[in-house]
């Protein structure tokens, strides 16, 4: 079925402004065209006298047209079109560049609205590229209350290109308005009356063209709902359809509670309750789609390696998927040690990353293939074609938010039967993310940390006032490690001129960088410069013969590394063989070492709060204290600064999680990372409007629970196939 949002715009615009608006925008449909929604509304403010005009005031004024001429720019290709008004009492020059096809309407004689920021040019005051309208004979605005309601009119500012501007947009957009047909609504009519919403086509015009204030608010409001709505439905359909499909039941047995027994801890309360959980999903015929999230070492993998056991003694296999190579090599080692050596003999955990020689990948295979092996860890190696379970009966996904769903649902889809799947993310995540990006998930949270772990503490260091504290860093590092203690020194860079491959890691902000002395050297003391080395290259050699680290073990870990001298380096800084590990992110999730006391972050304001919450987890893991240094040029008072003070000042990863989403981009919390495909939020802001999302997912669960294929509703269907690009309907109907 097709409505009027579904026309071509080529069909509405033309073939020349519809390919402009594809290149542009992507846009092939009026839904397209019209779902662009203004960024902000500007004002063409009280109407002015030319005579009482300043330079740099934003004005509107009306008067006649005196003159219109055209002339060829010298410097470059094109033309300038420039026009002179009065008003009786002052003229002004109106300038165009590029814009000759507006002498027909620009005549000597007629009248209009001007509009524009005032500027001056050899002594000329004038208006470049103002905005216009122009009066009919006899029109009724030439004089009285209609000018200054049309000078009051919120003008919208579109979002957009150096080949299609905001004006164009306009212009663009009132013709598919006033080419609209009748809309059907998406949204219930009981469901609008209860919330005082706009029909769909009000909504639409409003918040394009506004009359006043209040217009655009409410149609933003009705709009933003709109989007709420349309999500949660699809996630709870998608949620749904995950239920409808079976799966193999895997009731907990004696493996399980010989394991439980032979644990050196008791287990908090916290675990318990999503162990239960997660015991109860896996003895359903329906298959587990549960994220557990909690804090760095709340103990999120024992969950897994619990639930792990309860599908191998019922005869299944697991696959864990692990980011990187360090952390998927790591967790074999944690798994295959928490097991012990008899029953990791009966289980047989194997690694497959992208690093095996060919014999090993080959024996792999088959001991995957086979069923040999029930435990299973792997990085993307796992999703290759060439990778065959014997009965895969759970997946495990840890750190979720380095894949995407696309990469989920490729490891679900090699289990004959649908596998259970569990995701683990040491990020935490604000309720209303937790709605919006993991709406088709059961949500289950470790928030209490195991008995015995000391809290750490976190510094900044501000080199911007303190210069000298870059030389205390070391020396405080030393201390650590005249303990018996090891430490981390955390960079953004591989060398001064390759960063780390890491999605998440941010540019230098441009008010906190700073010129870098010559030499760069962490023994200078009070001569250290603003920058510090911020590379693994730089870092490594300056550290070897700093006079605080005197003897000491200093090695790199980057991503540039090969498998095998990433996994050496671990297992030496693991054994106590390295004493401080100069490393990139590579170290930033899953590693664990509780002799590391210390954790140094330099140029902490190129990574983002989450990414530092997570280093600063690797520490304080063995019982011994644990330190934090964020080592920061940044201004004092910068975006970047206070991004690096607000995670020094707080342990709880949630409050953290809440901060972050207010510092990101909407789209980096749910982009392609995140969903499969390009974020289609366009009003709608997760961080500021938790009470819509959930306002409209009890609206939408209403729904489905009466009509859940939408039977009733084809204009709700209609909305659901227009807004989803082609990569989220994928996520959202596979099965």
């Amino acid at each position: 079925m097709t409505g009027p949002l579904d026309a071509k715009l080529v069909s509405v615009l033309g073939d020349r402004s519809a390919k402009s608006l594809s290149k542009a925008f992507g846009m092939s449909t009026v839904g397209d065209l019209l779902a662009h929604v203004p960024r902000r509304y500007a004002r063409r403010g009280e109407l002015t006298a030319l005579s009482e005009l300043q330079v740099n005031e934003s004005v509107t004024i009306v008067a006649e047209i005196l003159s219109v001429t055209e002339r060829m720019m010298r410097a470059r290709r094109g033309s300038i079109l420039e026009v002179t008004i009065g008003d009786g009492r002052g003229i002004l020059a109106l300038t165009f560049f590029n814009q000759a096809w507006r002498k027909a309407d620009l005549v000597k004689g007629r009248r209009g609205i001007f509009a524009g920021k005032v500027g001056e040019y050899r002594g000329i005051r004038q208006l470049a590229h103002p905005d216009y309208e122009l009066f009919e004979a006899g029109d009724e605005r030439d004089s009285g209350p209609t000018v200054q309601k049309w000078a009051m009119q919120p003008i919208p500012i579109y979002p957009a290109t150096s080949t299609v501007a905001s004006w164009q947009l306009q212009k663009a957009i009132a013709v598919a308005l006033d080419t609209l047909g009748p809309l059907d609504d998406p949204i219930p009519a009981e469901v609008r009356a209860e919330r005082e919403l706009l029909d769909h086509a009000t909504a639409l015009e409003w918040i394009h063209r506004p009359e006043d204030d209040r217009q655009w608010r409410r149609a933003r409001d009705t709009l933003r709902f709109h989007e709420a709505f349309l999500l949660q439905v699809a996630l709870l359909q998608r949620r749904a359809l995950l239920r409808e499909q079976p799966a193999t039941p895997r009731i907990p047995g004696a493996e399980l509670a010989e394991f439980d027994a032979g644990l050196p801890f008791t287990l908090t309360a916290d675990q318990e309750l999503v162990g239960q959980e997660v015991e109860r999903d896996l003895a359903s015929p329906v298959p587990m789609n549960r994220l557990v999230q909690g804090e760095v070492g709340s103990g999120k993998t024992l969950v897994a390696v619990r639930a792990m056991l309860t599908v191998a003694e019922d005869g299944g296999q697991s696959a864990l998927l692990a980011p990187t190579e360090v952390l998927a090599a790591q967790h074999l080692r944690s798994i295959v040690s928490v097991l012990g050596p008899d029953r990791a003999a009966r289980m047989r955990p194997v690694l497959l990353t992208g690093q095996l020689s060919a014999g090993e990948r080959r024996a792999t295979l088959l001991a995957i293939a086979s069923g040999a092996s029930r435990i299973v860890v792997g990085t993307h190696a796992l999703l290759g074609d060439k990778v065959q379970f014997a009965d895969l009966g759970l997946v495990v996904v840890d750190e979720q938010h380095r894949f995407g769903v696309e990469q989920r649902e490729t490891l679900r889809r090699k289990g004959s039967v649908p596998p259970h799947v569990l995701v683990l993310t040491a990020t935490p995540i604000p309720r209303t993310v937790a709605m919006t990006v993991f709406g088709d998930l059961d949500v289950s949270t470790i928030a209490t940390l195991p008995a015995g772990r000391i809290p750490i503490v976190s510094h900044v260091v501000p080199l911007a006032e303190r210069r000298e504290l870059w030389h205390r860093v070391w020396q405080r590092l030393g201390e650590e490690l005249a303990q018996g203690r090891q430490g981390f020194v955390v960079v953004p860079a591989i060398d001064p001129t390759t960063p780390e491959d890491d999605p998440d890691a941010l540019e230098p902000d441009a008010e906190a960088a700073g010129s870098r002395g010559a030499d760069g050297d962490p023994a200078a003391g009070a001569d250290a410069p603003p920058r510090p080395p911020a590379s693994v290259a730089e870092l490594t050699p300056l550290l070897r013969s700093h006079p605080a680290l005197a003897g000491r073990r200093v090695e790199p870990l980057h991503g540039r590394m090969s498998t095998d001298e990433k996994d050496a380096t671990m297992r030496a800084f693991a054994a106590g063989e390295i004493d401080v590990l100069v490393a990139t992110t590579v170290i930033e999730v899953g590693v664990d070492v509780p002799n590391a006391s210390t954790m140094v972050v330099v140029e902490a304001d190129r990574f983002g709060v989450s990414q530092l919450h997570q280093l600063r987890g690797r520490v304080g893991r063995g019982g011994v204290p644990g330190l934090c240094l964020f080592v920061t040029a940044a201004e004092q008072g910068s975006l970047a600064r206070e991004r690096v003070e607000a995670v020094a000042s707080t342990l709880d990863g949630f409050e953290l999680a809440s901060i972050d989403l207010e510092l990101r981009r909407e789209g980096d919390v749910l982009g392609a990372t995140q969903s499969g495909g390009r974020s289609s939020l366009r009003l709608l802001r997760v961080a500021k409007d938790g009470d819509v999302i959930g306002d409209a997912r009890e609206a939408a669960a209403l729904l489905l629970e009466h009509d859940p294929q939408l039977v009733s509703m084809p204009a709700l269907r209609d909305a659901l196939d227009r807004r989803l690009d082609d990569e989220a309907r994928a996520y959202l109907e596979k099965n």
